[in-house]
């Protein structure tokens, strides 16, 4: 059965860093940046591997800053 492998793409210059994200995220992936924008802002990241691309970040990231992908691995 092919599995899911996903990744997501924060634009770092508009998120406010309201972490939101980080409690939709079933995998835990997304941690908060120790760098700050240029507004002064921490900004969400992808921590490390295991996110499924379900979307869950993207869908409630009030401000639409976070793009996902995701493509099937066989295996």
């Amino acid at each position: 059965m092919a599995k899911a492998v996903g990744d997501i793409v924060v634009d770092i210059e508009r998120c406010k860093g309201c972490e939101i994200c980080l409690e939709a995220c079933p995998q835990d992936v997304i941690t908060m940046s120790k760098k700050v924008n240029s507004k002064g802002y921490r900004y969400a990241t992808v921590a490390d591997e295991g996110c499924t691309g379900c979307a869950n970040c993207a869908i409630v990231c009030p401000d639409g800053v976070i793009t996902v992908y995701r493509v099937k691995k066989a295996g």
